[in-house]
């Protein structure tokens, strides 16, 4: 009896294991994708990390997200578990933060103005800053990728919804999305000869929700020296 009730047990925990790892990035209304940005929640408390300054750039970049509280199962003055409170938002190494953070200010060096990077609920994971285009051309921009919508409608904008690519200036203006809608960010790149940022996303085409290998994978670059960053289409194979 023991043994049956051991066999359900893990049965069941490998089909919500199994059911968790393949919840759709997507969820389609009428054949159609459809994605809710406003999504707020009040339990939250904002903090900032300590500013960053990218070498050669007059801008302060302040990191911006949710403190984070851990449980532990540790025993402290009587209670069984406690909490550890984490206020660190994101990593810095020298050109790209990293982290999952909620929005970036912006603020000169001279100035007492902070600029927020975007108004609408999003959640970034890396702010590139490319030095070796700065070096060259003096241009100074900042490549993002990032979620921006909940395509997966579970109420939350995180890593578990479509990962799109946006660019801007160092100041944060100019913030603007290279990726097309509901295509997953598959990776990015810079071929300094050209001045060309090179990047491939994924479609969803079967629309089963899902990225694979069933799916299309598109080709893509933009001009950094350009006014508009207009993206082009390529086709490498």
């Amino acid at each position: 009896m023991k043994r049956i009730f051991f066999t359900f047990c893990l049965i069941t925990t490998l089909f919500s294991c199994k059911e968790e790892t393949e919840t759709p990035k997507v969820i389609y209304e009428g054949g159609q994708a459809k994605a809710e940005t406003k999504v707020k929640d009040t339990s939250s408390i904002k903090v900032a990390d300590l500013p960053i300054l990218m070498e050669g750039t007059k801008y302060l970049i302040h990191p911006v997200g949710d403190v984070r509280v851990y449980e532990t199962n540790g025993k402290v003055y009587g209670s069984s578990k406690t909490n550890q409170v984490s206020y660190a938002i994101s990593n810095y190494n020298r050109f790209e933060i990293t982290g999952f953070f909620d929005n970036l200010n912006f603020q000169h060096i001279d100035s007492t103005i902070v600029s927020p990077l975007s108004d609408k609920k999003i959640q970034i994971q890396t702010a590139t800053f490319l030095n070796t285009i700065a070096s060259k051309t003096k241009k100074q921009i900042m490549v993002y990728s990032l979620v921006d919508s909940d395509t997966n409608k579970d109420g939350k904008v995180d890593q578990n919804d479509i990962k799109s690519l946006y660019i801007s200036s160092i100041s944060g203006q100019n913030f603007t999305k290279l990726s097309e809608e509901f295509q997953e960010l598959i990776d990015w790149n810079i071929i300094e000869a050209q001045n060309r940022l090179y990047f491939r996303c994924i479609e969803d085409i079967n629309k089963n929700g899902a990225f694979d290998k069933n799916d299309k994978v598109h080709y893509h670059y933009v001009n950094l020296l350009a006014e508009d960053w207009k993206v082009e289409v390529y086709t490498p194979n």
